[in-house]
């Protein structure tokens, strides 16, 4: 019995080292994301536009 409950020991003890820290995920860094900028300014476009068709529709009259 004492034979069995040494094997046993010797076996749990050299099983859990072969686990010991576990799996960890590697980490991957990213590299960052410019966002571009236009160069047109709509802002500015479309009022104009607007600005544009009242006078046309007004001179019509």
């Amino acid at each position: 019995m004492k034979k069995i409950a040494t094997i046993a020991l010797a076996l749990g003890l050299s099983a859990s080292t072969a686990f010991a820290g576990g799996y960890t995920v590697p980490v991957v860094e990213s590299t960052p994301v410019v966002a571009g900028t236009s160069s047109s300014n709509a802002g500015i476009l479309i009022p104009a536009l607007l600005l544009v068709g009242v006078a046309v529709a007004a001179s019509s009259n």
